[in-house]
């Protein structure tokens, strides 16, 4: 083999080499978590009024969107699953998180779950069966909650809600690459804005600052629903 053939291949390994340790547009996505509960009037709220325009101003291109449901439940001596809006909360959490899993493109099964969430935000939550027919996808996550896999999906999210460390206080809960934005979630895409590292910048990001200041005042104009106060409220009730 001559020096020039050597040559030509000494290059083609280190540009596969400078190719594999190159970080993928993928990988520079942001990790964008939510820990939330399907009856807590604040998470419905940030669902339909703040999240959803991740996707309406293009800002998911950049991010890996993450929904667990399951917020403030906790697991009775008895094992069986209890929530802080009651047995309603149960059912839309399993049914949200079969959802979830049966659809996993994100685009999907959130488009399911803003609708849900509207009807939370409108006192209708018991007509939660028609965003089945209206987002397209059919009674696939009924016959999941009724197969009992909707229950075991909750004790997943139970668990890894119960890992998250710090503790969460309450929902919603926000993290931005597995950091907790804590009362700062109201100025989540900012959060998001700053985290990114790749090269096509969302128009989202375009218009706000550069520096993200933290006020603490983003959870005095929000509301929450407290961990503290999960075994306290009257089903219904925030």
């Amino acid at each position: 083999m001559g020096n020039g053939s050597f040559s030509f291949y000494s290059h083609l390994v280190l540009l596969l080499l400078l190719l594999l340790a190159s970080p993928s547009q993928s990988d520079r996505r942001v990790a964008l978590s939510l820990y939330y509960e399907a009856l807590c009037p604040y998470c419905a709220n940030f669902i339909v009024n703040s999240l959803s325009k991740v996707f309406d101003t293009g800002l998911i291109s950049i991010v890996d969107l993450r929904l667990i449901p399951w917020g403030n439940g906790w697991i009775s001596p008895d094992g069986s699953l209890s929530c802080q809006h009651g047995p309603d909360e149960c059912l839309l959490n399993a049914i949200e998180a079969c959802a979830i899993t049966i659809y996993p493109d994100v685009t999907r099964h959130f488009r399911f779950i803003n609708c849900v969430e509207q009807l939370t935000l409108q006192g209708r939550h018991g007509e939660w069966s028609k965003c089945l027919g209206t987002t397209g996808l059919g009674n696939a996550p009924v016959d999941c909650y009724n197969r009992g896999y909707g229950n075991k999906l909750e004790r997943r999210n139970a668990q890894e809600t119960a890992r998250l460390n710090p503790p969460h206080k309450f929902v919603p809960w926000v993290l931005v690459n597995n950091r907790p934005l804590q009362e700062e979630f109201p100025n989540f895409v900012s959060y998001v804005c700053k985290a990114y590292r790749g090269a096509h910048v969302p128009a989202a990001c375009k218009s706000i600052p550069a520096t993200v200041v933290s006020s603490g005042e983003e959870i005095r104009s929000s509301s929450v629903c407290y961990a503290s106060q999960a075994r306290n409220v009257t089903p219904g009730l925030q």
